[in-house]
């Protein structure tokens, strides 16, 4: 499988797990904590499987900052967190962040 798709999984498989950890009360409620351990499961297994050919440092910077910024989205979207000019630019200086980072040549 291409390495991109495997780690498009990874990113979406987070994003989920993290998401769920909100609705998990502390891991009081069951299907919510399933949902984290699922999710950070697949994630990590599609993240390893990914780095067969990815290098390490690209492939973690694309898994960590797109999923941080899609994650947050999630928190705006689906949570109702507040958002201002302070998180967007957060959020933008992440995804620049991650394409200086593969635009530099490390694959």
């Amino acid at each position: 499988m291409n390495a991109y798709i495997l780690l498009a999984l990874a990113i979406i498989s987070e994003v989920f797990g993290s998401s769920m950890l909100k609705a998990t009360n502390g891991f009081k409620k069951l299907l919510p904590s399933l949902g984290v351990i699922i999710g950070y499961a697949v994630a990590f297994y599609a993240l390893s499987l990914s780095l067969k050919t990815l290098p390490l440092g690209v492939a973690y910077a694309i898994w960590a900052g797109l999923g941080t910024v899609l994650t947050a989205f999630v928190g705006i979207t689906v949570y109702k967190e507040n958002v201002n000019g302070k998180k967007i630019l957060g959020l933008a200086l992440i995804v620049g962040g991650v394409i200086l980072l593969n635009s530099g040549g490390g694959h």
